[in-house]
């Protein structure tokens, strides 16, 4: 066999296999983003709180399970957007958190999560965060302005793609990226990642139509969604915008960084109170 036909051989190889892979990463890409578990065995009661289970109906006609934990203050409302993995059972640390703030909590899994309904897909969890947002102010007559708009990881895209859509007091990023094909890039740099994305996500473009104050928290130590990202995000949002660094990992952050990270929520919610953010001048806490 002569080296030029030898040589074709190999790269007809090579070509094979990189497209199998290409292929599998775009038809697999929903198991891989979407980690939803049914099971809910626990509920805000297990660290005594009083909540209320909420069955959302969404603008498509989909049943979501919600709770909405109500504080004893007089407050803002967390309106929470979770990450890709889990149900809500898995945020009962941060319900926890939030309580303590004197913050009323309302969190809601998307379709194909805990015990909702439907089968997760990009435009459903929009419609499931509109629907939560729509529950809030037409259900519980709370105002937009007592409203903060919280997403965590892709909760972070979810959130300020609503943010972008409607009127509240702030939007607070946690552990965000950039992009759905940005983030594939950066751990697939091998792959034409934009050619096989099936999903958008495209939080910093969402950014450029959010006109409230924003609230970015990021740790140096995250392992899932670099540090990068969340300061990208920061430099492109409009003002007023914060950024809180936190350390730890992508999953448990908010709890290694604990004081850091509730001293910049009680910090937060002082510069919100303040009603400086009419002044659109960035702010340092």
């Amino acid at each position: 066999m002569s080296p030029i036909i030898l040589f074709v051989e190999i790269l007809s190889v090579l070509f094979i296999a990189y497209s199998v892979l290409g292929w599998t990463l775009y038809f697999m890409q929903p198991k891989f983003l979407y980690k939803p578990v049914k099971e809910m065995p626990y509920s805000p009661a297990e660290l005594g709180l009083d909540y209320e289970k909420v069955t959302l109906t969404t603008s498509d006609n989909v049943n979501l399970t919600s709770w909405y934990i109500p504080s004893d203050r007089n407050s803002y409302t967390v309106l929470f957007c979770h990450g890709n993995g889990g149900n809500i059972m898995h945020r009962l640390d941060s319900l926890n958190m939030f309580y303590q703030l004197g913050l009323n909590c309302f969190i809601f899994d998307y379709r194909g999560y805990g015990t909702s309904q439907g089968k997760p897909s990009e435009e459903g969890t929009y419609l499931d965060a509109a629907a939560a947002y729509q529950w809030l102010i037409k259900e519980k007559s709370i105002p937009p302005e007592k409203i903060i708009i919280f997403g965590r990881s892709l909760g972070g895209s979810i959130a300020a793609q609503l943010a972008s859509n409607v009127s509240a007091k702030s939007l607070v990023i946690e552990s965000g990226f950039t992009s759905y094909a940005d983030i594939g890039k950066k751990f697939y740099p091998y792959m034409p990642v934009r050619w096989f994305a099936r999903f958008k996500y495209n939080t910093i473009e969402y950014l450029k139509n959010v006109n409230m104050p924003i609230m970015f928290v990021h740790s140096r130590d995250d392992e899932v969604v670099p540090f990068e990202f969340g300061l990208r995000l920061y430099e492109a949002a409009n003002e007023p915008k914060d950024f809180t660094e936190i350390c730890g990992y992508h999953n448990d952050g908010f709890l290694v960084s604990a004081e850091v990270y509730k001293k910049a929520w009680k910090k937060w919610i002082k510069y919100l109170d303040s009603d400086v953010d009419q002044q659109k001048t960035s702010v340092r806490i």
